[in-house]
């Protein structure tokens, strides 16, 4: 295994547990992330203050891998989250909705590169549809029209 995987598979249980003591440890300081729901988020405080409001609104959060990859100093991470919302959800909008109490299953994808031990450049993505339709959040369809 080499350093990139290592640092992700920290970086993975650091956040399942909401541990941000060991996040602080995964990022560089004017590490970069991509989101799909808030766009880029520049420096490692900041990426952590966004990963602890979805810890906050899915403690109970675990990861099931289904690929584990590296090549490089690059570390790829595919699998789903399965968690509970039972803590206020931060929107897209920047608006809080309470918690649905719902549990989730999501399909997610991790690209980290590592450098020096940490991770310089994080990619995360999932469907946010998905995502929000598990938790009762999209309006219901309105009529058709022709």
């Amino acid at each position: 295994m080499g350093e990139a995987r290592e640092v992700l598979d920290r970086m993975t249980a650091a956040t399942m547990s909401n541990d941000a003591a060991a996040l602080e440890a995964c990022y560089a300081e004017d590490a970069v992330a991509g989101t799909p729901d808030r766009g880029e988020i520049t420096g490692r405080d900041a990426i952590i203050s966004y990963l602890a409001q979805m810890g906050a609104a899915f403690p109970d959060s675990s990861f099931e891998y289904l690929e584990k990859h590296e090549a490089g100093n690059v570390a790829i991470d595919e699998g789903f989250v399965t968690a509970t919302n039972t803590g206020q959800l931060q929107m897209p909008s920047g608006e809080s909705t309470p918690p649905t109490g719902r549990p989730v299953r999501h399909r997610v994808c991790d690209i980290a590169r590592v450098e020096g031990g940490l991770i310089t450049s994080h990619h995360f993505y999932w469907d946010q549809m998905d995502l929000l339709d598990q938790l009762g959040l999209l309006p219901a369809p309105g009529p058709r029209t022709l």
